[in-house]
């Protein structure tokens, strides 16, 4: 039967992306196995088998029909014969139902059990076994006859029927019994890590309040068009990123950039979609379609995040594909080589089914995956989104990084600090700073803003503005220029003096030069404390590169304590230097949030994009979004990326030592099968609920 896809909206479809959603897959292992299988196939560009989130996406090199697709998913099953897919958007079973049934056999199993036990009825073990380990049987059988033999239904499976054939029926019980145990808490814990990603990333709205005239319609949000007039209620959802026209409120932007309070808004500025209006009715002109908002670009990092697996994770991946089939020959030579010395063949065939039950990768293979998924979750609460485990492993080795200046360690915007009267000056400060104050408001140009602190009580006439040089005006009866020296010369007056600061603004009254007044971009509040927590997070060396004039960027540096500066480089000269520095400093960061960052930020081994109001193009290029205007937030995100490495390590070297220590003993025979079942399944227990502890991990400052 042909399956149906995602983008089922014609026939033959043509597409070339489609999603699902599966079932029947119980490992990270098995999920690899088909990622790799459908990434073999010719036309397929990318896949990406996500074991936690239970989906698959696929994208080929061109327009495929709905066969190409349904091929695909026939290769799929014959690696995993149990696999069992839906189109991604006609999902419509509940995972806990999944999880309801499996509690439901866990509770009905620990009665048998407990019956056989206390009442002494040895039968009851073989109902306990069957209504907890029959799912395990069946996959076992399932994959030998398709070819597939080395997985862990198939060691579970031998060691339980060996356990069953030399009488050990209690034991061979408690092995499946508390295996579905380790699977129930494996299930639940990657559905609550993935609510917990899905609850921080509520954003979607499925409709918005279209506004015609004097009526208003509901309509979905992919059917409003930019320029549209959309009404937003107190309490309600922002749709769609626009404008607000009228209204004035507070919006909750938590979900979107993890700022905790509020930001006021009114006629004239911009709102982003999924923001909470909490208060005022508020009329948005629409500024983007919906595939083009950002809550849109945040749902779509967030779902390719899984496709990038951290070195650690490919690694145990690939690592339980060849430790399976070994372990399983160490077994039968364990079972073999020993009876046919000593004639004991049930002692060394227990020890053997002790050495199975022990040596399934569960442990390894569930919680490092779960465990960097949960880093990106708990990332993701803060308003960080981490686009891969490869990027959260990367930043947990980061010893250098490199910030852009304007609009990263520095608000983009100017202030007065200085204004300097010339030797022969004829007019006093304070009016010169009116004249100024009245002129410089008739300016959109960012410098002009720094003069809005000043009082400006004249009228100013004929005001003439000449594009990047400056403006003039008649101003109080006399004829006023503020500007650059190339204004200047233009107007044939004479600068008087030869130094000039990083931001100058030279004023002439009446055709003489009387004032300069200096400027300088603003260092953000929070760009000290940020340089002083890295430098205690053991981050050895802080860069800057820059655009800007070497005597600006080396302000900045000197004022905050950086190691290194390099100014004046055009976009490309950005990525040059980042590169060279690279070279010597393998585990680099770059933090940037303009257009002109986006060559540097593809480059660099982790690029960081921040803030709300990144261009586009830096938050495509960039391998870390953050979206609050927060600087604090880098800090915060390699503390999440080092707990999560951490947590990793834990994992890896507490199941490997327990794992060996108890194949050691079983095959001595100092360790029963309840050893087994312990050394297995509540290690993966221990594990799971260990990574899952960077859920509830603060950052500290």
């Amino acid at each position: 039967m042909a399956i149906p896809h995602a983008n089922d909206t014609q026939s033959p479809a043509c597409t070339r992306k489609q999603a699902y959603t599966f079932e029947g897959v119980d490992c990270p292992v098995c999920a690899a196995k088909i990622e790799d299988r459908i990434q073999k196939i010719g036309g397929v560009a990318s896949v990406c088998v996500d074991f936690s989130r239970k989906q698959i996406r696929i994208t080929t090199e061109e327009k495929q029909q709905d066969s190409f697709y349904n091929n695909l998913i026939k290769e799929a099953k014959r690696v995993e014969p149990s696999l069992r897919v839906k189109p991604l958007q006609k999902q419509d079973k509940n995972p806990e139902d999944s999880l309801s049934f499996t509690l439901t056999r866990i509770v009905v199993s620990i009665l048998g059990f407990g019956a056989a036990m206390f009442f002494n009825i040895p039968h009851l073990y073989f109902l306990s076994f069957a209504v907890s380990g029959y799912d395990v049987l069946l996959k076992a059988l399932r994959n030998i006859v398709h070819g597939k033999i080395f997985d862990e239904n198939f060691l579970m499976s031998v060691a339980t029927l060996g356990a069953l054939a030399i009488g050990e029926t209690g034991e061979a019980a408690a092995v499946m019994l508390f295996y579905l145990i380790g699977e129930y808490f494996q299930a639940r814990s990657v559905m609550q890590s993935r609510r917990s990603i899905l609850g921080a990333l509520d954003l979607k709205v499925q409709q918005a309040r279209l506004v015609q005239g004097l009526d208003t319609t509901l309509i979905g949000v992919e059917d409003v068009v930019p320029g549209a007039l959309v009404r937003v209620l107190s309490g309600e959802k922002i749709p769609l990123d626009g404008i607000v026209v009228s209204g004035s409120s507070s919006v909750n932007m938590q979900h979107l950039t993890g700022e905790s309070i509020p930001r006021s808004v009114k006629a004239g500025m911009e709102v982003l979609g999924s923001s909470i209006n909490l208060g005022g009715t508020l009329d948005i002109q629409v500024s983007k379609e919906y595939d083009q908002s950002t809550a849109a670009k945040i749902l779509r990092l967030v779902e390719e995040s899984a496709s990038k697996k951290a070195q650690t994770e490919r690694y145990i991946t690939s690592f339980a594909r060849y430790y399976t089939p070994v372990v399983v020959f160490l077994a039968l030579a364990l079972a073999v080589i020993p009876s046919l010395v000593t004639g004991a063949w049930q002692t060394w065939i227990y020890r053997a089914l002790v050495f199975l039950v022990v040596s399934c990768p569960c442990a390894l293979v569930i919680s490092v995956p779960l465990s960097y998924f949960a880093g990106i979750g708990r990332s993701a609460k803060r308003g960080i989104l981490v686009k891969g485990g490869n990027y959260l492993e990367a930043l947990a080795k980061t010893d250098t990084i490199v910030f852009d200046k304007t609009g990263t360690l520095t608000s983009g915007m100017f202030s007065l600090i200085d204004v300097r009267l010339i030797a022969s000056a004829s007019l006093d400060a304070t009016y010169i700073r009116e004249l100024a104050a009245s002129l410089e408001k008739h300016s959109t140009h960012p410098l002009a803003k720094a003069f809005l602190s000043l009082d400006a009580p004249y009228a100013a006439m004929d005001v003439q503005e000449v594009a990047g040089k400056g403006l003039s005006a008649y101003v109080d009866g006399r004829f006023v220029v503020a500007g650059n020296r190339a204004l200047f010369q233009d107007l044939g007056i004479e600068v008087s003096t030869q130094s000039e600061d990083e931001a100058t603004v030279l004023l002439a009254v009446d055709g003489r030069h009387e004032a300069s007044f200096i400027l300088q971009d603003t260092i953000r509040s929070e760009a000290g404390p940020l340089i002083k927590q890295l430098r205690a997070l053991g981050v050895k060396h802080l860069a800057m590169i820059s655009g800007d004039s070497q005597v600006h960027a080396e302000r900045v540096a000197a004022e905050l304590g950086l190691d290194e500066v390099h100014a004046a480089l055009l976009p490309h000269q950005k990525q040059e230097r980042m590169l060279e520095i690279a070279k010597e400093r393998e585990n680099l960061v770059f933090v940037g949030d303009g257009m002109n960052d986006a060559p540097v930020l593809a480059a660099s081994k982790v690029g960081i994009s921040m803030g709300s109001k990144a261009s586009d193009a830096a938050m495509e290029s960039a391998d870390v979004v953050i979206l609050a205007d927060d600087l604090h937030e880098v800090a915060n995100l390699l503390q999440i990326s080092r707990r999560t490495a951490a947590i990793v390590r834990q994992n890896i070297v507490f199941a490997l030592l327990v794992k060996v220590l108890a194949l050691c003993l079983g095959a001595l025979g100092y360790a029963s099968m309840w050893i087994a079942v312990l050394a297995d399944t509540g290690v993966t227990i221990i594990a799971i609920l260990n990574a899952l502890r960077i859920l509830l991990y603060r950052p500290s400052r």
